[in-house]
């Protein structure tokens, strides 16, 4: 997909930017493959907020996505491009034999008419699902499960894909996106391919009001703030005192590790000192 600029005829449209929806041959997503999505505005069941700058925006209906890859052994057509508002990538819905729909992640290289299947014995071939155990070294997979007989969780946003790097020991070593090297079980499921819409992170919104239909709140800086309110907050001038960037609560920010425990499957961390 290509981002296209628009033409410069009010000031907040001279530096917006968006996606292509050539791609896209479907407008009304399938009724029963959507359901109500209630937001929570950051907030909590004690209704504190946890997460910042979150709320508001556009209304939209959840599509249900089978990470799961559920109609095994059956193949399925895709009927139609489709975009999601509530994620990055578009989805395609594919339209099985046993007449089941469902929606999947849309991985780049594959078009309307477009046949995949979810098989432990099927071919290695972009959209298709399959163990990780049958899938050979160097292969791009996303949708890819944590363990056996769960949904996919890695790399499902736009553009990304994990690279198969080894077989060992029940264990298949990936390549995250982020450039983490860990371990997940051979059994676990992925989908072959690397996901469309790669653009999306060129998008330049132009203005703060694409940002609130996002759901997205402003965000106000800490400096700018009393010290009653944020560690970097108060002093004469622009001023941090001299400390590290924090968050309001006092915790380390910007590259202070926060796992508590050591996973043994994680190889090499996203994040490494030089030496």
């Amino acid at each position: 997909m290509t981002v296209i600029r628009r033409k410069p005829r009010t000031p907040s449209s001279r530096f917006q930017s968006y996606l292509s929806t050539k791609d896209i041959t479907k407008k009304s997503p399938e009724k029963k493959l959507t359901t109500a999505l209630k937001r929570s505005g950051g907030r909590n069941v004690y209704g504190r907020i946890t997460t910042r700058h979150r709320g508001g925006g556009a209304a939209r209906k959840y599509r249900i996505i089978d990470f799961g890859r559920t109609e095994r052994d059956v193949p399925g057509k895709i009927a139609a491009v489709e975009y999601d508002p509530n994620r990055n990538v578009n989805i395609a819905l594919v339209v099985y034999l046993s007449g089941a729909k469902k929606y999947i992640l849309m991985p780049a290289g594959l078009a309307v008419g477009d046949t995949v299947i979810a098989s432990e014995k099927t071919e290695a071939k972009v959209g298709n699902a399959l163990p990780l155990k049958n899938i050979p070294v160097g292969f791009l997979v996303h949708n890819i499960a944590i363990r056996p007989h769960s949904k996919g969780t890695f790399a499902r946003s736009a553009g990304t894909s994990a690279q198969i790097m080894s077989h060992a020991d029940q264990y298949v070593t990936l390549k995250m996106p982020s450039g983490e090297i860990r371990m997940v079980p051979e059994m676990s499921w992925a989908t072959v391919g690397v996901l469309g819409s790669a653009d999306f992170k060129n998008i330049s919104w132009g203005k703060a009001g694409r940002t609130r239909h996002r759901g997205f709140r402003p965000t106000v800086r800490g400096m700018a703030m009393n010290p009653v309110d944020h560690p970097h907050g108060g002093g004469e001038g622009r001023s941090k005192s001299g400390s590290h960037p924090r968050s309001p609560w006092g915790k380390g920010a910007k590259g202070t590790r926060t796992r508590r425990r050591k996973n043994a499957l994680i190889l090499r961390r996203r994040k490494t000192k030089n030496k």
